[in-house]
């Protein structure tokens, strides 16, 4: 007898729809699935063999054979061992088929019976919405996750005699509702505040501005300075995420496997990785291509600690992502497109020793080692950091007295309200949410100069040598200045302000 039941493959941060046809024929006792099934698939076999016995069920010792459509799709991971148990069952005549077709299954089996969760449920429930499917039955563990798509009926389970007796009697089961707020709330690092830092006006300054924007930044100054403090703050002055941005935050860290039960992201994503981290981590890939550091930071920060430590050719990835907002990873099987609209934030010395320029410590290094130390970072990846900023070392007077500068909620409302500005002007486009997303054409629409403004960029563009990317995004940070001040039109100041924060162009 052949059976039809509806499961789905994650592929990216999207998710496509799979059949799972299960044939029970006479013949050899033997489990063939088809359909280009990974390892994990394969094993499945076992796994469903001993859960179906466990759950006190029949296994037909007859031949079987499973075939996932479509077949020139690579299916991976256990979330398919659920549908296939069930197409055993109701192909043997012992579960009801009649909700098969317009029902979506998905889990992992334990040998017990029991359901385990899955990673990618998010993306498969909004693709199972958008296939007109009426409902999904998930592992008890993702029915928060799955609940979050509204118009889609969610039922969580807990093992595959639940699922059985569902086939047979749905009215005995209660669809799962999503308990979270469907508008995020602020992010609000107690624990981390503004308010905590020592001195560091300029830094602090550089921080408010890169919010309000979206602007990349990165910190220069010598050991112990604050770099890290200052960089870890940032989170908590950024505006609050929008429900979308919310949910595709959710969608990536489902696929990641990072929610563990969570519904919706509602803080945004500060991820932090060490330097010996490898191109792949950091940008996302494998044989089944997973998000990396990239795409789990997407609308929030990519904290770079000790920037300089990091393998020249790791940086390099970054320069396409910064500049595009996506990361495309080609396999020879598939080709896979994930979100990467992050804030670079990096800090790093000033040098091999960290001392220089320093006031107290000085620099042991020749000036050839400090050009070297520089040659790690590249001339195009600086162009795409539009706030440089020199961190100097604490007077003993500022070390020694509390801290006393604002707290980060009143820095906060200072970013809500140039971001507000930001949302009104890009309304009627797609692609652009805050002034660092800007192109060319919106630069000559939103950041017309005066003849003393162009006098002075043309000033700043020969001294600092900055390239036409450069120029763009002293331009970008300008329009973010301006923002702040909440004036339509720049000025010298604001442009000045700007140029203050390209202060290493000279030294690569």
């Amino acid at each position: 007898m052949l059976s039809r039941i509806w499961s789905a493959a994650v592929l990216g941060i999207d998710a496509i729809q799979v059949g799972v046809e299960v044939d029970v024929s006479a013949g050899l006792p033997v489990i063939a699935v088809v359909g280009l099934p990974d390892i994990a698939v394969q094993e499945s076999k076992e796994r469903v063999k001993a859960a179906i016995k466990n759950a006190g069920f029949a296994f037909p010792m007859r031949r079987i054979v499973v075939n996932l459509t479509p077949a020139d799709l690579r299916k991976e991971g256990p979330s398919f061992d659920l549908p296939i148990a069930l197409g055993i069952l109701a192909a043997s005549e012992q579960a009801d088929p009649h909700l098969l077709g317009d029902h979506l299954f998905l889990g992992e089996l334990s040998l017990d019976g029991s359901l385990r969760g899955v990673t990618g449920v998010l993306p498969i429930a909004v693709a199972a919405k958008s296939q007109g499917i009426r409902a999904i039955i998930v592992p008890q563990e993702n029915a928060q996750e799955a609940a979050l798509v509204e118009g889609l009926v969610v039922y969580g389970l807990s093992s595959l005699t639940e699922v059985v007796s569902f086939l047979s009697c749905p009215q005995q089961f209660s669809a799962s509702v999503s308990t979270q707020p469907m508008v995020p709330s602020p992010a609000m690092a107690a624990a981390l505040d503004l308010a905590d830092v020592k001195g560091q006006h300029h830094a602090r300054r550089a921080l408010e501005i890169a919010a309000a924007g979206g602007h990349n930044l990165i910190f220069v100054g010598p050991p112990g300075s604050g770099k890290t403090l200052l960089a870890r703050r940032l989170p908590g002055i950024l505006p609050p995420m929008t429900f979308t941005e919310a949910l595709e935050v959710t969608r990536i860290h489902s696929v990641a496997g990072l929610l563990k039960g969570k519904g919706l992201v509602s803080d945004r994503p500060f991820r932090s990785p060490h330097h010996s981290a490898s191109g792949p981590s950091l940008v996302g890939g494998g044989g089944f291509p997973r998000p990396g550091e990239i795409s789990l930071a997407s609308h929030g920060v990519l904290f770079l600690d000790e920037l300089t430590e990091f393998k020249r050719e790791v940086l390099e990835f970054l320069r396409q992502p910064l500049e595009d907002g996506y990361v495309s990873i080609s396999r020879t099987r598939q080709s896979v497109t994930f979100p990467a609209q992050f804030m670079l934030v990096a800090s790093t010395n000033p040098c091999a020793c960290g001392y220089f320029g320093d006031s107290v410590h000085p620099c042991t290094c020749s000036p050839r080692k400090r050009e070297q130390y520089w040659a790690r970072l590249s001339g195009p990846l600086m162009d795409r950091i539009d706030l440089q900023v020199a961190v100097q070392r604490l007077k003993p007077e500022e070390l020694t007295r509390s801290p006393g500068g604002e707290r980060s909620a009143a820095v906060r409302q200072r970013v809500e309200a140039a971001r507000q500005l930001q949302q009104q002007r890009f309304a009627h486009l797609n692609q652009v949410n805050c002034n660092a997303q800007m192109q060319s054409a919106h630069l000559r629409e939103w950041c017309g100069l005066d003849e003393p403004s162009r006098t002075l960029l043309e000033r700043a563009i020969k001294q600092l040598g900055l390239s036409a990317r450069a120029t763009d995004r002293l331009l970008k940070v300008s329009r973010t200045l301006a923002d702040l001040a909440q004036s339509d039109a720049l000025t010298t100041t604001h442009l000045a302000e700007a140029i203050q924060y390209r202060t290493f162009d000279r030294v690569l």
